[in-house]
């Protein structure tokens, strides 16, 4: 298993590069071909319109905008592949930016998109990476809105807990699990079960992973009432200086309405690392 078609969100944000970056990187890592997707959002009348100005005058001035941020993200397209010899298209689609990630995402192996930005002057939707992450049925690798010092793969970690969740996400994360120099399993408040972990918690996992070419290493720890499950995840990632966190990402998404696990939302909000996720 690889990546052969590596999507990556292409928008207006002065954090493009960065993601660009990581997702050329990959694609030549992985011999991939590389879509760089732009999506307009459509016309809307604000919901304060009160008239005042005339709706022809709105949608002249919704063109100008939008045509000013395509042409701005094509550039960083174009600049971000210079010199690399990677097959590669520019593709631009109409809608709501969450619905139609998602939907091109399923035509590709992985999708790159960018951490949240909280003082963002684009429109991006705040939520855009745990949406299309639990819409798309494709892997999603966000990339930190502070960039990364590496590039992504070296130091794996997989945060298990024996869900359907976890399982997918760590087929899904496979062509960096094989590809890592080190690879640590996770294992945050596992218990013996044999519906879940076996009777050695993480033991399954990393025997899997052995018969994948994987050596992979089991680190067991527990959460408490002050430090939750995400905090512990940002915690090991940074004392074993992890360069890429899979986990399995759950709960539901609704146009502009979100329901998460808790360690899903400190991640996203705290991340320092890449993070690859899959519902």
């Amino acid at each position: 298993m690889t990546y052969k078609t590596v999507l990556v969100h292409c928008d207006a944000s002065p954090k493009l590069a960065l993601r660009l970056a990581v997702a050329a990187d990959l694609a030549e890592r992985f011999g991939a071909h590389l879509v760089g997707a732009y999506v307009q959002a459509p016309f809307d009348v604000p919901a304060f319109f009160d008239g005042a100005m005339p709706t022809e005058d709105l949608y002249k001035s919704y063109e100008a905008a939008a045509k000013a941020d395509q042409d701005a993200a094509s550039a960083a397209f174009a600049k971000g592949i210079k010199g690399l010899h990677l097959p590669n298209e520019w593709r631009v689609t109409n809608g709501y930016v969450e619905h139609e990630l998602a939907v091109q995402a399923r035509y590709a192996d992985l999708l790159v998109l960018g951490q949240s930005e909280p003082d963002s002057a684009t429109q991006t939707p705040s939520d855009l990476p745990e949406a299309v992450a639990l819409a798309t049925g494709r892997p999603t690798l966000i990339v930190p809105h502070i960039g990364v010092t590496r590039p992504p793969g070296k130091a794996v970690m997989l945060c298990w807990n024996a869900s359907r969740e976890s399982a997918r996400a760590a087929a899904d994360a496979l062509p960096f699990l094989v590809a890592a120099d080190k690879v640590m399993v996770l294992v945050i408040d596992g218990r013996p079960s044999a519906q879940g972990h076996g009777a050695e918690p993480g033991a399954d996992v990393a025997a899997w992973l052995a018969r994948q070419g994987v050596k992979a290493i089991v680190q067991r720890d527990v959460a408490s009432d002050t430090t939750g499950v995400g905090e512990v995840i940002l915690s090991r990632a940074a004392d074993h200086d992890i360069d890429l966190i899979v986990m399995g990402i759950y709960g539901h998404s609704r146009l502009r309405e979100m329901v998460l696990g808790g360690a899903s939302r400190t991640l996203l909000s705290g991340m320092t690392a890449p993070v690859l996720m899959s519902h």
